[in-house]
């Protein structure tokens, strides 16, 4: 059973500033929590149903059967599912350009879903790192945690000030941008390490990263539609897949 204090600490998690300060974060459902319990991430506590409980003969320190009625109370999704976890942030936060890295780059990406489903399509991609401004919506939104449905447990995000970061990788690493007026992707040379930078959903990549790119690409239209761009996740896939394709 859950008490009015373990509630409200609970709850307080749903808010970006006190899972900062906690250094804690929500994940919820058998799947998700499965990823993060088999992980090296640190799960803290784990409140679940007594369904979830009897399929699950786990032995953890701080286990809490609760009801259905308290789920819903504790859980942001429309339909809780049997059970939800409270994991640790992870202890590291360094950020090393290993030989032969492929990496993606969030400029101000802001949308919890495009976030979600850019860290699904990296770890499908086998991409490992992700760097993000700090102006990049949090990773442990309990939304993007829902979107990339296990893959954070796969895939380090770095928060940083971006512009800087770039600036200090090696003369030699090839800078990708998104642009609408790059060189078509498909007639691109590529290599198969890097950074892509993959910019804002709606201002696409800021001014002072731009001066940062050393090749500017671009996914094709092949009708005369009226869309200016693609959705920032859907853009992220084409383009990791094409890297991946030309892969030696």
């Amino acid at each position: 059973m859950l008490s009015k204090n373990l509630l409200k600490e609970i709850r307080i998690l749903h808010i970006g500033k006190y899972r900062r300060k906690e250094q804690k974060f929500i994940a919820e459902g058998p799947k998700i929590v499965q990823e993060f319990l088999d992980s090296q991430y640190e799960v803290d506590s784990i409140y679940a149903t007594a369904d979830w409980m009897s399929a699950n003969q786990l032995a953890h320190d701080n286990m809490v059967q609760i009801t259905e009625k308290e789920l819903q109370a504790i859980s942001l999704l429309k339909t809780p599912n049997q059970v939800l976890a409270i994991v640790n942030y992870p202890m590291t936060n360094e950020i090393q350009f290993e030989n032969g890295d492929l990496i993606i780059a969030l400029d101000t990406i802001q949308d919890p879903g495009n976030l979600g489903t850019i860290i699904r399509i990296a770890d499908w991609f086998g991409i490992r790192k992700i760097v993000c401004s700090v102006e990049t919506a949090d990773a442990f939104n309990p939304k993007v945690v829902q979107a990339s449905m296990g893959a954070l447990t796969r895939v380090q995000m770095i928060y940083t000030n971006l512009e800087q970061w770039l600036k200090s990788l090696d003369k030699k690493t090839t800078i990708y941008g998104t642009m609408l007026n790059g060189e078509n992707i498909y007639e691109s040379e590529l290599k198969h390490d890097g950074v892509i930078v993959i910019g804002n959903e709606g201002q696409g990549i800021s001014s002072e990263i731009q001066q940062l790119i050393t090749s500017q690409i671009k996914i094709p239209a092949y009708s005369d539609s009226l869309m200016e761009s693609l959705n920032a996740a859907v853009a992220t896939a084409i383009v990791c897949a094409e890297f991946r394709r030309r892969k030696p």
